[in-house]
């Protein structure tokens, strides 16, 4: 009897001849810090419309406000009767109250202190700012921090259906700007090495600014994702920026395919100090070809806190990257 063939290659595979860490091929001549800050100059002049992210949809439950500092500006953001996102200056304007400590009454936002009662209109010297849910993030749009052009809508990048796919949302902070965080995504020469524990075998195939590859192809990584212990799925996956503070990494090939992770850089404002602070949102969007994943997300409600997790090991080391790049190109000295 013939043998029936596989319609797919196996998703995992049996890694044959560990490689230990202090072994693997160095990668700093082919990371050049010219071809970094090349990317990311590329990156600073795609237009972002002054669009801005404020956190995950998720954070955003009707009947209740959520406060951001973004760049440096107060804002408060709820749902109105519709379950639409509204936006606008985070201090009442009578006596410049906390809006974010009101509460949601009937879509409007009623401020504690004196009972001001906004409806998402201007009303009392209160403007409003435009606000998206795109149903994973949420975003305000600023433009007088911006100073772009301004955009009806947020660069969102093509994502898998949302009936398809899982999707989780990490957010952190950090002491830095938002070109810190952006620098270290498109260093995808790190992986294996700061992240071993997630990553092995990484080759970066190609890089932006050739004849082969634009700077709108980004750079084309082939890496295995450690599963366990010698069990890792190869991929190929590509690093692009659609807009300044945004990079996504789209798997191309291999399982998973089409699943990306947007990695979000929103400038906070200072500290006490006077230092930055930037907030990273990653949303990791993560989808299948295969019957079984239909398993999976069913099993969403366990699966989300696994890759909030993962994501979160993954920043704690790459924001301490990116905060000591901030040192040190600003001079501000290293701590203790």
């Amino acid at each position: 009897m013939r043998a029936v063939r596989r319609s797919c290659p196996p998703p995992l595979q049996l890694r044959r001849r560990p490689v230990a860490w202090v072994r693997q091929r160095p990668v700093w001549r082919d990371a050049r810090p010219g071809l970094i800050a090349d990317a990311l100059a590329h990156a600073a002049k795609r237009p972002s419309g002054n669009w801005y992210v404020v956190g995950a949809a998720r954070d955003l439950p009707p009947g209740r406000p959520l406060g951001r500092t973004v760049a440096g500006q107060e804002v408060v953001v709820w749902r109105d009767g519709r379950g639409r996102p509204v936006a606008g200056p985070g201090a009442c304007p009578h006596l410049g109250a906390p809006l974010k400590d009101g509460a949601v009454h009937c879509g409007s936002l009623v401020c504690h202190w004196h009972g001001l009662r906004l409806d998402g209109t201007a009303a009392a010297g209160w403007i409003p700012f435009p606000a998206h849910d795109d149903g994973v993030l949420l975003w305000v749009r600023l433009d007088a921090a911006g100073g772009e052009r301004p955009l009806p809508t947020p660069v969102v990048p093509a994502r898998p259906p949302e009936a398809a796919s899982v999707a989780a949302v990490f957010t952190g902070t950090g002491t830095c700007e938002p070109e810190d965080v952006v620098a270290n995504r498109l260093d995808p020469w790190h992986g294996s090495w700061l992240h071993p524990y997630a990553f092995l075998d990484l080759t970066v195939v190609s890089v932006p600014g050739t004849p082969s590859a634009s700077w709108e192809d980004g750079f084309t990584v082939d890496v295995s994702f450690r599963v366990a212990g010698r069990l890792v799925a190869p991929v190929r996956a590509v690093f692009s920026t659609p807009e300044p503070r945004t990079v996504v990494m789209r798997i191309t090939e291999g399982e998973g395919r089409g699943s990306l992770v947007e990695s979000h850089a929103t400038p906070l404002g200072t500290d006490a100090s006077g230092r930055p602070r930037t907030m990273v949102t990653e949303a990791v969007l993560a989808t299948s070809g295969r019957p079984g994943f239909a398993v999976a997300r069913r099993a969403a409600p366990l699966l989300k806190p696994l890759l909030r997790a993962a994501s979160s090991r993954l920043w704690r080391d790459d924001l301490a990257y990116a905060e000591r790049r901030w040192r040190l190109r600003t001079g501000t000295g290293l701590p203790d």
